[in-house]
């Protein structure tokens, strides 16, 4: 299984519009793209600057989902992310692989 997690700084002023429109359209989104079978959110516990913390995992079966994603949907799906939230989050994605 390969994860590829997206962690998000979000500013607490939009937080609950955020998680909102994150889980009812752009998770939805991302899924629907046909490269991840699941998606789960958890929010950090143990954050020490002002925003809110969030994990947003996707699951895969394979390395070259990952690549399609990324060549064919990553950058339309996530400029609508930075058009709707700019200036309100900070987002680093990391891969990872189930061991």
């Amino acid at each position: 299984m390969i994860l590829y997690n997206v962690t998000v700084s979000v500013d607490r002023d939009i937080e609950q519009e955020w998680l909102a429109w994150m889980r009812s359209n752009h998770i939805l989104d991302v899924i629907n793209t046909g490269m991840f079978q699941t998606a789960k959110v958890y929010k950090l516990l143990n954050v020490q600057d002002e925003g809110a913390t969030y994990a947003v995992q996707y699951f895969t079966d394979s390395l070259e989902k990952i690549e399609i994603y990324q060549r064919d949907y990553a950058k339309a799906l996530q400029a609508e992310v930075t058009e709707r939230y700019r200036d309100k989050f900070v987002a680093f994605r990391t891969l990872m692989e189930e061991v």
